[in-house]
């Protein structure tokens, strides 16, 4: 036998409240290890003592054999000298210490807690609470690190002994699992308003729910709206109630294999899906759909569908009352239009009661709220929208080595934080929109928590540069130095961030709007960006946009603009808007009236707002009741379209895609069907004009060819793809000019047009054949819900520059 030896172990990464002292005490007891183990907040310090083999096998178990929810991103191993004598392996209290710190989001419900809340031999038999070291509630308890019971709004629920017992007991699956409690012990659910209570109160939730009703129920970041999926009486009024006429609803599936008789899943979808974050995944219906009524997602070929995460949600499905429940339920989040989610009794009381029947809630406090993740697939990836419970706090880290402390405020709109601490960079859950106050409240609670379980203290404080944005407000009144971040160069640092990029790049950014350094509305940029700054190398044409906020939900005022602009005659004008029956006469007249005298007029280069236009002129949305509604449809025709043109033949679809147009001559529409995809590239610089400083995309004269084909009768899904295919063109034909300017062979696309599935991949393959290498989000989401962590990552880059030149 070898001489003993003393090793202290420190474990970085995701180690708090996922059983990792548990599990590390299991590991000394194979390998017959002394010492102790304990929570420091930012990592877990371990004592190893033994002969020196069985330490490092037991270094070697930890590495490879940690709790099924850690993510260890590094162990640090010293040899301690002179150590005192352990005589057995203990878990001892946690202890407070600063350093590099990383909070567990939450945990969807685990396959072995669900086992036995459905086992009638289980104590713990139908517990809405159910949970073990591997799951449950984690960020929205939680008060303050190092992550113990009374620094978690489960303080309020004494355990009783056999709970504690389990607690205690290092073979169990609940020791050391903060939250864990019982039927005798945990929280209890209840019916707000109502006596019921318990087992009463969800039978009384689900036979409303069978019967057509509509539930808001507490789960584990907030209140959801809960209503029969199949049940189109039901979905309807729940669409009256909310007044979400198109918008669609997110479902809850019972299982996998009702998710499978609806949707196309692939096999990384299943995955995910059943994974340990359950996120709302957008999938596509099975053309033989029958379950779902058309109200769900109506005119939309995708619906986003979760699995319960959370126990009280399985027990809606099934519970041992005798009531047939429905496969699939709506379940969108309750709060009120732009409001923050509801997480509590009163908040409920006073936003939800009028949408719904009655209210199950429970009595176990959520600290912060987390709406559910959204994610979409690219290519077989997951490309995030939404990135909420399940994912938030957990950091992006980037390699450069900054040292400081940040507050980003992040965007108007989708609005999420970011807290960056050195070179880890922490994006906050979900917020909403900042335009209602409840919500610019909401973010200053939530910013007070985050810093808070972080332990930071901003240096500086970056945010938007609109002078009238709420987050902007927000930024100011904190008494930090505010650093302010130009909208598209923040997505563009967001994508960089992502992909740990910090060399010069050609960023394409597409969204609805962002205030200009010029004072003009931006939105289809094309910046040479990295850390330092950006130049504006390229946009749309820019055009006219009349009508102030209305133009965003009423995209035949764009159209209208955009034909007033192309032909500059009101009388030809208008005898194009009458024929595309864009509006009435009167209505025209107004918006051309507005454009003389620029009268709630701006210059625009909004990529989204073209969406929203040549979805208007193709008669297939003219005003949206939800953002990006109309740029959707426009997204879901063109795909139609092409999917029936590649079941036909892909040299059919060939043909009919080519089309040319020149910027000096827009009047006749040309194919070009004796020219390869290669020659096609080659004279793509008829796509675009120098302007002086920047280059301009030739959107105007393909938005001129579109209305000319859409006159003429053609077949508006095909048009609807050839702009997009035509668009993708003409970026990867700027992207190809600059490199030759510029040097740079490196592209990042974000923002929120790059939710368009079709146009991402367009672009991506175009700039891909072109020898680019092409820079994109995954876990994070293009649109503003992602932009915090571009300016995070801008406002250490400035700390860093003002720190060496004494400036801050």
């Amino acid at each position: 036998m070898s001489e003993e030896i003393t090793r202290q172990i420190r474990v970085y990464g995701i180690v708090q409240g996922v059983g990792f002292r548990p599990t590390v005490s299991r590991h000394a007891a194979t390998w017959g290890i002394h010492g102790n183990v304990c929570n420091k907040g930012p990592y877990v310090e371990i004592y190893a003592q033994g002969p020196e083999e069985k330490v490092e096998g037991f270094i070697a178990e930890i590495q490879n054999n940690p709790p099924r929810r850690a993510a260890i991103l590094k162990i640090n191993v010293e040899k301690i000298e002179n150590s005192r004598r352990y005589t057995q392996f203990d878990i001892i209290e946690s202890e407070k210490t600063k350093g590099e710190i990383f909070v567990s989001p939450d945990i969807a419900i685990c396959e072995e807690c669900k086992e036995e809340m459905f086992d009638p031999k289980n104590r713990r038999y139908l517990h809405p609470f159910i949970n073990c070291t591997c799951c449950g509630p984690r960020l929205t308890i939680l008060d303050s690190l190092p992550y113990d019971r009374e620094r978690t709004s489960m303080k309020e629920f004494p355990m009783c002994p056999d709970c504690a017992k389990e607690y205690n007991a290092p073979a169990t699956r609940r020791y050391d699992a903060q939250p864990v409690c019982c039927n005798e012990c945990g929280p209890e659910v209840y019916l707000i308003g109502r006596e019921e209570r318990g087992r009463e109160a969800i039978t009384y939730a689900r036979k409303t729910i069978a019967e057509g009703g509509i539930v808001a129920i507490k789960g584990i970041g907030g209140f959801h709206l809960c209503c029969d999926a199949s049940n189109e009486t039901a979905v309807r009024k729940l669409r009256q109630l909310k007044r979400r006429p198109m918008k669609p609803f997110a479902v809850m599936a019972k299982n996998l294999e009702a998710v499978r008789k609806e949707c196309e899943v692939s096999a990384e979808q299943t995955r995910i899906l059943d994974g340990h974050q359950k996120p709302i995944l957008l999938l596509d219906k099975k053309k033989e759909a029958k379950i779902l009524c058309p109200s769900v997602a109506p005119g939309n070929p995708k619906v986003g569908v979760m699995l319960p995460y959370a126990p009280v949600q399985l027990l809606i499905f099934r519970y041992d009352d005798g009531i047939k429940m429905p496969e699939f339920l709506v379940m969108t989040s309750g709060n009120t239009s732009g409001a923050p989610i509801c997480r509590d009794d009163r908040e409920a009381e006073a936003e939800l009661s009028g949408f719904c029947d009655c209210m199950l809630s429970h009595d176990r406090k959520i600290r912060i709220r987390a709406d559910d993740s959204v994610m979409d697939f690219y290519e077989n990836k997951p490309y995030m929208i939404r990135r909420s419970r399940g994912y938030a706090p957990l950091p992006f880290m980037v390699s450069t080595p900054y040292r400081g402390q940040v507050l980003a405020i992040g965007g108007e709109l989708k609005n999420s934080f970011c807290i960056g601490v050195d070179n880890r960079f922490y994006p906050s859950p979900y917020v909403g929109d900042l335009e209602d106050l409840r919500t610019v409240k909401a973010l200053r609670e939530t910013v007070g928590r985050m810093e808070t379980l972080l332990e930071v203290e901003p240096e500086i404080v970056c945010c938007d540069m609109h002078p009238k944005y709420n987050s902007v407000m927000v930024a100011e009144e904190l008494g930090l130095p505010v650093v302010k971040v130009q909208h598209h160069y923040a997505h563009i640092l967001s994508c960089m961030a992502e992909n740990d990029c910090a060399e010069q790049v050609i960023g394409v950014s597409f969204d609805g709007t962002g205030y200009g350094t010029d004072g003009t509305i931006w939105g289809g940029e094309i910046l040479l960006s990295d850390l330092d700054g950006f130049t504006r190398v390229g946009s749309v044409m820019p055009f006219l946009q009349v009508g102030g906020d209305a133009s965003s939900k009423e995209g035949w005022r764009i159209a209208v603009s955009l034909i007033y602009g192309m032909t500059g005659d009101r009388k030809k004008a208008a005898e194009i808007t009458e024929k595309l029956e864009l509006c009435t006469k009167q209505e025209a007249n107004v918006q051309f009236t507005m454009a003389d005298r620029k009268i709630n007029a701006v210059i625009s280069t909004s990529a989204g707002r073209l969406f929203d236009g040549v979805s208007a002129m193709l008669g297939i949305r003219r005003k949206s009741t939800f953002e990006g509604e109309a740029s959707m449809a426009l997204e879901f025709a063109a795909e139609e379209y092409r999917e029936t043109m590649l079941e036909k033949s892909k040299q059919q679809i060939q043909e009919t895609e080519k089309y040319g147009y020149d910027k000096e001559d827009t009047d006749t529409l040309s194919r070009n069907e004796n020219l390869s995809e290669t020659e096609e590239i080659k004279r793509m610089d008829d796509k675009l004009i120098s302007a002086g400083d920047r280059l301009l995309l030739n959107t105007e004269s393909l938005i001129k060819e579109i209305l000319n084909c859409q006159l003429n009768g053609e077949d508006p899904g095909k048009l609807a793809y050839f702009f997009h295919r035509e668009l993708a063109c003409q970026i990867t034909a700027a992207c190809v000019k600059i490199r030759e300017l510029s040097g740079c062979n490196k592209a990042a696309l974000s923002g929120g047009v790059f939710q368009n599935r079709l146009l991402l991949e367009l672009t991506d393959h175009m700039l891909l054949e072109q020898g680019f290498e092409v820079l994109k989000h995954q876990l994070l989401p293009p649109n503003d819900g992602g932009i915090a962590l571009g300016q995070a990552v801008y406002a250490m880059a400035y700390l860093e520059k003002s720190i060496e030149t004494k400036t801050i």
